[in-house]
């Protein structure tokens, strides 16, 4: 015999454990894009110093 209690309690636990997968996958992407925009800006400056081109301070 199936237990509905323990049923409901199994979908609630497994919905929450997706939401909170969800966010922290969200808040990793958010971190990689950041990152790769640092990354990205950092090589851009190492190649214009090396070829002796600075580049334009605003």
């Amino acid at each position: 015999m199936k237990n509905p209690w323990m049923s409901m309690w199994m979908s609630a636990a497994a919905k929450n454990v997706a939401t909170a997968q969800g966010h922290w996958m969200n808040e990793a992407k958010r971190q990689q894009a950041v990152l790769q925009k640092q990354m990205t800006k950092a090589a851009t400056e190492q190649l214009l110093k090396a070829w002796g081109m600075a580049p334009k301070k605003r």
